[in-house]
């Protein structure tokens, strides 16, 4: 498979903060991409480092074998949508998808008329009249009917109820089934995007804490639960990811349990139940937000 992003080494500081520290990874052409974490974890920075919005501390970047910054045969084949995306005061939507082809050789007319109807979206309405969920949407048709090669989409549909999320879901799918890209979302709604994402890379604290394929990691994890000595003894040397108490009752959520490890637990009267793929990001960050209180 071909790489179109590689990161090295990537890090990056605001005075004193580190926002990205010195990051690794790389993304695989033609696959669906979830970059996940909590508030400030870094995931916006990555990304406007990915898409030469900002330069880094130090590191390498290269989107299609190339270095993004100023570089027009990249950015030629890259679209970013993010939450807080602007237009100009007076534009209308319709100006946004007019200009679109400008931006974007790719750019699918038929497509974008299509994504209009289905988000219900007013074309002559100034954008600055719109709902905070009109304006998610005109970003999402223009992420979508872009095909670009490389689409960001940095939480772009806060403000989309319930129903306009599941259609953005479902003609990305559909979408991307005929004409393969790769995708990179970046979103809180980690149970709404699961059964999308194909790779799941996890931020936290500006270091990668979790790069693996979504198959992988569904079903790797398993909540324990029962009483808590009972809970603490299966517990011991095991892979535990978190862990509660309540009075006399414990739960730890276990990565790595194999037939006889179930088999064990069973037996001693443990209960055993999936792990989604939201809660073992939750327990992943929650616990290393633990080890570094504990540390501090």
């Amino acid at each position: 498979m071909t790489a179109v992003i590689e990161v090295e080494h990537l890090t990056k500081r605001f005075g004193r903060f580190t926002a990205i520290d010195d990051l690794s990874f790389s993304v695989q052409e033609h696959g669906i991409y979830g970059l996940l974490g909590r508030n400030g974890a870094g995931k916006t920075t990555l990304m406007q480092l990915l898409t030469g919005q900002q330069f880094a501390t130090s590191g390498d970047i290269r989107l299609f074998g190339e270095r993004p910054v100023e570089n027009s045969s990249v950015l030629d084949r890259v679209c970013s949508i993010k939450e807080s995306q602007r237009y100009p005061d007076e534009y209308q939507a319709h100006h946004v998808l007019t200009s679109a082809p400008w931006f974007f050789p790719r750019w699918d007319a038929a497509l974008a008329g299509q994504l209009v109807a289905d988000f219900r979206l007013p074309v002559k309405r100034r954008i600055k009249k719109l709902s905070r969920g009109q304006v998610s949407a005109l970003g999402v048709i223009v992420g979508l009917a872009s095909r670009a090669p490389l689409t960001f989409f940095d939480e772009p549909y806060l403000g989309l109820d319930a129903v306009a999320r599941q259609i953005f879901y479902d003609r990305l799918l559909a979408d991307y089934a005929e004409h393969p890209r790769t995708v990179l979302l970046s979103t809180h709604l980690i149970d709404e995007v699961s059964n999308l994402l194909e790779h799941v890379i996890v931020i936290d604290d500006g270091k990668i804490v979790i790069d693996a394929e979504a198959d992988a990691l569904r079903g790797s994890a398993t909540t324990v639960s029962g009483r808590t000595a009972a809970v603490e003894s299966f517990s011991a040397g095991r892979n535990v990811l978190h862990s509660e108490n309540v009075g006399g009752l414990s739960s730890a959520v276990i990565s790595g349990l194999g037939p006889d490890d179930r088999a064990t637990a069973i037996g001693e009267g443990l209960d055993l139940s999936p792990v989604s793929l939201q809660q073992l990001v939750v327990a992943t960050t929650t616990s290393r937000a633990t080890e570094w209180k504990e540390s501090a």
